[in-house]
């Protein structure tokens, strides 16, 4: 098996001091709130996993599962639902939690499947954000970084299921 050390775009500290950031936000919007918190497998584990370390409320975590890349680094166009929530979110306060929003087919799928189960609120925290390739609107309510329109692995993220281990994001095949 093939292995080299990506381009580190984002660092292991600089993802540490935004995630504190967001979890201080993210714990002021729900005072004495509580709020289910709906992780977007797989890429957003370490993500979701570091963030709600951060929140200083009650949370109840939850895991949903959708694709629409397989192995490639292109999005298929078609989302499906892989493994969907066990908890009933009706009349609940619901924060997803995504790797990255690209095109913002993904999100808007899944944003719009919760909303037919009628949650008191959504929102959505995002670790990274590709404007570049935005082709369907949606709400980041809690923003890591923005990032420009290059293919990213680590902290979760992967190619062809390798790379989410890396304590960092980095770039695929950058120079190489």
């Amino acid at each position: 098996m093939e292995m080299y050390t990506p381009e580190v775009l984002i660092s292991e500290e600089e993802i540490a001091l935004r995630i504190s950031e967001l979890g201080r936000a993210i714990t002021n919007d729900y005072e004495n709130e509580e709020l289910v918190v709906i992780c977007v497998l797989k890429g957003a584990f370490m993500f979701c996993s570091d963030l709600i370390k951060k929140i200083n409320r009650p949370v109840r975590l939850e895991f949903i599962s959708l694709s629409s890349y397989g192995d490639g680094t292109n999005s298929s166009g078609n989302v499906r639902l892989e493994m969907d929530i066990t908890a009933n979110i009706e009349g609940k306060h619901v924060l997803v939690i995504e790797d990255i929003v690209d095109t913002g087919l993904t999100i808007k799928t899944l944003l719009n499947m919760l909303a037919l189960r009628k949650p008191s609120s959504v929102k959505l925290a995002s670790l990274l954000f590709k404007p570049a390739k935005l082709k369907h609107r949606v709400d980041i309510n809690y923003l890591g970084f923005e990032i420009e329109d290059k293919f990213v692995i680590g902290f979760g993220l992967d190619y062809a299921g390798r790379y989410r281990e890396l304590p960092y994001i980095g770039v695929l095949n950058a120079g190489n």
